[in-house]
């Protein structure tokens, strides 16, 4: 048999191969968008960077009444995350996880997209914690790990968004209210805390010792503009489209058909000098 004809069959194989058969591993590959909105009122709370992650519902950063673990305390006191996103690595290393934002504004938004595997039940909840600022330690998060199943086991969204309101918004009661040391108003140092020592409890009443104070964005504190609890205040919401990123193993299949026609023009050129 004429071998570079042979390696033209196998290489076109291949390529019917790649382009033809369906990729079970790539079916539940999605682009998720998530867009976060702050909707409280001019002059009043921002928010620090949103901290997500998405798991299988093992990583619990805080709960009711219990003191602050120090997960929640690097969100919380000063927005970062800095032990909040090791602690959710440590207890799901097979989470997705990573940030939404900058600082939020009153009626900004922000979004980003992250690409995984939404079939699997490593990443089939939605876990997030961000500071509101200014603050010393008041934050937005999930008590349970659980409370937002985001995706059904065929990998499809179960849930489009989640809104917080100002009821919503915790007080880890672990750093003293002092606005000398609160994040985001001008002059404030924080750096700087005093250890309050308390328990994590639905609380935004420290927001009053902030009024009349100028926020690092140039706008006047006024806490009086949150007067009701099921006053909407952050939106995140969810969107999904199919990822155009190639896997792996297509990538090596499709290397190798490229292979093997170049091997195929190689011969031929060396027949046709013969």
């Amino acid at each position: 048999m004429n071998p570079t004809k042979t390696l033209t069959i196998s290489a076109f194989s291949a390529l019917f191969v790649i382009f033809t058969t369906p990729s079970t591993a790539q079916a539940g590959i999605m682009d998720i968008t998530i867009t976060i909105e702050n909707l409280a009122p001019t002059n009043s709370i921002s928010f620090a960077p949103l901290r997500i992650g998405f798991g299988n519902g093992t990583f619990d950063s805080f709960n009711n009444g219990q003191a602050a673990s120090a997960a929640i305390i690097s969100v919380a006191e000063g927005g970062s995350g800095s032990a909040w996103f090791p602690a959710f690595a440590a207890a799901e290393p097979n989470s997705v996880r990573g940030s939404v934002g900058g600082a939020l504004l009153p009626g900004a938004t922000a979004s980003a997209v992250f690409t995984f595997d939404t079939m699997s039940a490593n990443t089939r909840f939605f876990t997030f914690a961000n500071m509101v600022i200014p603050s010393n330690d008041l934050f937005l998060g999930n008590d349970s790990p659980n409370a937002f199943q985001l995706f059904n086991p065929d990998g499809s969204l179960a849930i489009t968004s989640i809104t917080q309101t100002a009821g919503q918004i915790w007080d880890a009661n672990s750093e003293v209210a002092i606005a000398a040391n609160a994040a985001f108003l001008v002059g404030g140092n924080n750096d700087l805390r005093v250890a309050e020592n308390g328990l994590i409890g639905f609380d935004r009443s420290e927001l009053d010792i902030y009024n009349g104070l100028q926020t690092a964005a140039g706008y006047t504190f006024d806490s009086t503009l949150l007067p009701s609890s099921s006053q909407n205040i952050y939106r995140i919401s969810f969107s999904s489209t199919a990822s155009s990123a190639p896997e792996p193993g297509t990538l090596l299949l499709a290397s190798t058909a490229l292979g093997l026609l170049g091997i195929h023009r190689r011969l031929t050129r060396l027949r046709k000098k013969s």
